[in-house]
């Protein structure tokens, strides 16, 4: 949510903001809430008067009633009366403004940073660097599912059974795999100096609105029946949400976390060959990292934080890129974002793992996390970055460590959370 003041000052440059989004149709809501706005300060600034007054009369009273006043004392009262009459009026008035005012402030985008390329949606996101070398085997690669089928290590009919579509079991090597790769991401990150989390996996609906625009709300949140609760799509709602309404002393940042966490998705829109499998599904686990830290570090940041991902897949033999997103496809609170694909030798193409963004103080300003400093209290800046979520991640890995007889290679660094194993084979059938 923009700052009311900057928006007063600057609406020209918020409108700017908005085409560049494309989303010509909040281009009103700028000159909405300026409208509102002088409406709400000219209620304010009335109610502070009868406020000053009031007081002023009330005191009058005393002294009259003192001095044997009595009529006249009964005339203030009268006065006083009608003024807190018209005192509670501005005062509902007050109320219902400040909230249209919000109510629009919420929907209008973030300024986006002048790095940002200029494009209607993802297709016209630009790629930025590669890293590794893509390979394609002389080999046939099969579908992921086909892959984890033939390790025994998962079983979609059973799990439509059970829950539906979008869901899935994992088996065997396949799930210990998952785990595997959930914990080294856990302990890389410890070893980057990020504090490790096991948050909330559910939210009060204040927490949602604080972290994500209603578009994403709508788009991905389950809500519990009957409580003012959701499932998380993401750690990253809970752990930001971790900080709402907090004073933090400015000699303490950054805070840098990073926690595992199951994750629950609508994903409303699902469509295409590569939505079958668990490409896109309703429930999965992640190892993400969010950084909480002052205006003037979180570009560094930024930068820090999705480069840990490009490390961690490289660690793992899984050539990726990272794609710098354009202003169509950034979320309404982001002012900065990067995707990191990883390859897959099967579709020979990269597809997304990962996306790491800034959001300036968006979500800091809504949730009230503020900072306090020499120079005074200000509103801090949050980051949030993938580091691994699985299975997704299992479906570049699976693809890009597969040997022709269909066993998996085990890179070094994951092998200690194997069990010391290299390799993971099929299994016999018959």
């Amino acid at each position: 949510m923009l700052d009311i003041k900057f928006l007063r000052e600057n609406p020209e440059a918020v409108k700017e903001n908005i085409k560049k989004k494309f989303q010509d149709r909040k281009l009103k809501l700028v000159d909405e809430v300026i409208e509102l706005d002088v409406q709400m300060r000219k209620a304010k600034q009335e109610a502070d008067s009868l406020r000053a007054n009031r007081n002023k009369l009330s005191k009058q009273i005393g002294a009259l009633m003192a001095q044997g006043k009595k009529d006249e004392a009964e005339q203030t009262k009268q006065l006083v009366k009608e003024q807190g009459d018209r005192l509670s009026e501005l005062e509902e008035q007050e109320k219902q403004l400040g909230e249209e005012v919000r109510s629009r402030m919420l929907v209008i985008p973030n300024i986006i940073d002048d790095s940002v390329p200029i494009g209607k949606d993802d297709s016209e996101n630009v790629e930025l660097t590669r890293y590794g070398e893509p390979v394609v085997p002389d080999f046939e690669i099969p579908y992921h599912t086909e892959i984890m089928e033939r390790l025994n290590g998962i079983d979609l009919d059973s799990a439509r059974k059970v829950a539906g579509n979008g869901f899935y079991y994992l088996m065997g090597d396949v799930a210990r795999l998952h785990s595997a790769v959930l914990s080294y991401a856990r302990d890389f990150m410890i070893n980057k100096g990020f504090t490790y989390c096991v948050p909330p996996f559910m939210i009060r609906s204040n927490v949602v609105t604080g972290v994500m625009s209603f578009d994403e709300m709508d788009a991905m949140m389950y809500k519990i029946e009957g409580e003012d609760l959701y499932l998380i799509g993401t750690s990253e709602h809970s752990m930001i949400g971790k900080f709402i309404d907090t004073i933090n002393k400015e000699e303490e940042l950054p805070y840098t976390l990073t926690s595992y966490s199951p994750c629950f998705r609508k994903e409303k829109g699902a469509h295409g060959i590569e939505e079958r499998g668990v490409y896109r599904i309703h429930q999965f686990e992640k190892q993400e990292m969010i950084v909480v830290c002052k205006p003037e570090e979180s570009m560094d940041w930024f930068n820090k934080l999705w480069s840990y991902t490009v490390e961690l897949f490289r660690s793992l033999d899984v050539p990726v890129r990272t794609l710098e997103c354009c202003s169509g496809d950034l979320a309404d609170l982001k002012v900065k974002s990067i995707d990191v694909e990883a390859w897959s030798p099967r579709q020979k193409k990269y597809f997304e793992v990962g996306s790491c963004s800034n959001l300036g103080d968006a979500q800091a300003r809504r949730l009230k996390i503020r900072v306090s400093g020499e120079k005074g209290k200000y509103f801090a800046h949050t980051l949030n970055n993938t580091v691994v979520a699985p299975p997704r991640m299992l479906i570049a890995f699976l693809e890009n460590n597969l040997n022709e007889d269909g066993s998996v290679r085990i890179p070094e660094p994951l092998r200690p959370y194997m069990g010391g194993a290299e390799l993971i084979s099929p299994k016999k059938t018959g």
